[in-house]
């Protein structure tokens, strides 16, 4: 059966990312009822900690060294996590953006899954290559402010170019953005806002 994975970043459900998604995931059901909806929700989903037997596991592996047990143990659930993500045939990341960044709960996804071997690796001639498929990937990207229209009143997007390089490090590329923001100030720019990417975000869903 052919799957979307949807990787939740929110802590909170009622949240405009989190929203986003569900508008997205409901005309995806309605456009593509017989696909497999797995939902990796990274607040409530276990993930081990990138500390210990796991960062040691990856330097193992960079210098061609045997695993001991508990790196044995560790580097698997990485494995596991990456397994996840390569058997999605679509990918749907909702997230909001934090100090101009991303939730450190995506970004110790990231820590987890890119590991040498497992997501990506080094050729001496070509340099640093994917080794996951691409797919196409959406993410929906709350801010506060509002960095689409370029009225941030100074302040960097560093989410967008994080997780745009971060994924395309493992393999993915065809990737596409769909801000809401701002998420606060004055209600009808709120409004406005939400009413765009909600139109954008169903219009993608019918053809994804």
């Amino acid at each position: 059966m052919a799957k979307l994975l949807h990787l939740s970043c929110s802590p909170r459900p009622d949240s405009e990312s989190s929203a986003g998604a569900r508008v997205f995931l409901d005309g995806f059901r309605q456009a593509r009822p017989d696909w497999d909806i797995d939902i990796v929700d990274l607040w409530r989903d276990r993930m081990p900690d990138f500390a210990g037997p796991i960062v040691e596991a990856k330097y193992a592996r960079m210098k061609a060294q045997a695993f001991n047990d508990a790196q044995r143990d560790s580097f698997a659930e990485a494995e596991r996590m990456a397994l996840r993500f390569s058997l999605a045939d679509r990918v749907l990341i909702s997230t909001p953006m934090w100090n101009f960044g991303i939730p450190y709960k995506l970004k110790q996804w990231f820590d987890i899954v890119i590991q040498p071997g497992l997501t990506f690796r080094f050729d001496p001639v070509q340099g640093y290559l994917p080794l996951l498929k691409d797919r196409p990937t959406i993410v929906i990207l709350a801010s506060g402010g509002d960095f689409a229209t370029g009225m941030n009143r100074g302040r960097i997007d560093m989410a967008t170019p994080y997780l745009r390089e971060a994924l395309r490090f493992i393999g993915v590329s065809d990737v596409r953005f769909v801000p809401i923001g701002p998420t606060i100030g004055p209600a009808d720019s709120i409004l406005a806002a939400r009413e765009t990417a909600y139109r954008r975000l169903g219009q993608i869903a019918t053809r994804f």
